[in-house]
């Protein structure tokens, strides 16, 4: 999803690259460059009929006189939404690998029962967005400046002169158990049940996947634990500072490889571009790696310098998914996956 050749990263490549980036800033300093929980497989929105109101993370309220049922919104967002029984018509963002299957953000949605307007960073067909005649959009924000994700600036206002309301949700400088409340109240205004012993039973076995991984940072602090994504040129080490999932992790004692601002400061302050021949800078014992499509994996990084890795070598090296889907069913596994590598990990940084 980025211009993996280019020495300075693109527009798109901060965008998409090592943890999900924000805008603000960084784009100027780049320039150009009807059902309820357990129905959403079945094409119905959720039962309830309005009056609809909800105030997203904006400060913006959308208000209808009845709750919307033609919802089009970024695929991890709508992802999130079909885990509480909540079933879009349309999607943007990355949806379909390129042999056809569901991408890692698209969970556990039937990507053939949805519209998708886009699939790729830049695209977002207005005319099957308007055909879709949607009464909501939407998306997550990954800065303060309340820019919708996957969202082209470009076709803004020609997506906007459609008339549907937007609703965004952040994933910028919180914990990620912020953002999954955000989630879940949008759902629950959207119609979800959230009493349900579906969705009660994955907040219990996130909340005891999070003691876990707590239980495990405390038993080994002196692992260090590496966010990273590969490109063909470059390699990102992610900062905590700023991702939701990693403000969380280190919340619960993990302790993570941190750059130093000032070598942030070209990734907007998330992440710090590094040559291949320097991937060795910073010593870690485990390694997550980002599994979204728009990164090179671990098993197809041909480097030298990444196999002469200690982790690479130990075999300590986890997925990682920068833009998680906002449900406490698919957040579980990342908790389970940290906290069992960490249990698992040998000191050889």
């Amino acid at each position: 999803m980025f211009n993996a050749r280019a020495t300075h990263p693109t527009r798109r490549g901060i965008l998409a690259a090592g943890g999900a980036v924000g805008l603000g800033a960084v784009l100027a300093a780049c320039g150009d460059e009807d059902k309820k929980s357990g129905d959403a497989g079945k094409g119905g929105a959720a039962a309830k009929s309005g009056p609809f109101t909800f105030k997203d993370d904006r400060g913006q309220t959308v208000k209808a006189d009845r709750t919307p049922s033609s919802i089009v919104a970024f695929t991890g967002a709508a992802a999130a939404l079909y885990d509480y029984g909540i079933q879009v018509k349309g999607v943007f963002g990355p949806t379909k690998t390129k042999d056809g299957k569901p991408d890692v953000q698209a969970g556990d949605m039937d990507i053939s029962k949805v519209e998708v307007l886009g699939n790729v960073w830049g695209e977002f067909n207005v005319e099957k967005y308007a055909g879709l005649a949607p009464d909501l959009l939407v998306s997550t924000m990954f800065d303060d400046a309340g820019t919708l994700w996957y969202v082209p600036e470009e076709s803004k206002k020609k997506i906007e002169a459609v008339g549907a309301p937007s609703i965004g949700i952040s994933v910028y400088d919180r914990q990620l158990t912020e953002s999954l409340q955000r989630m879940q109240a949008l759902a629950k205004a959207l119609g979800a049940d959230v009493t349900s012993a579906k969705v009660t039973d994955a907040k219990k076995r996130f909340e005891d996947a999070a003691a876990r991984l707590r239980a495990a940072a405390k038993a080994k602090p002196d692992i260090k634990v590496l966010a990273g994504s590969a490109s063909q040129e470059l390699f990102y080490v992610s900062g905590t500072n700023l991702s939701v999932d990693l403000e969380y992790f280190k919340a619960l004692g993990v302790n993570f490889v941190e750059p130093p601002e000032s070598a942030k400061k070209q990734g907007g302050g998330w992440f710090e571009s590094l040559s291949w021949e320097n991937v060795d800078k910073y010593g870690a014992d485990i390694i997550m790696m980002d599994n979204r499509t728009s990164a090179i994996q671990p098993a197809d990084i041909t480097e030298a310098t990444w196999k002469k890795l200690p982790a690479v070598k130990a075999g300590q090296v986890i997925a990682r998914n920068p833009e998680p889907i906002l449900s406490y069913d698919k957040c579980v596994p990342l908790l389970t996956g940290l906290a069992e590598a960490l249990e698992k990990a040998k000191k050889v940084s």
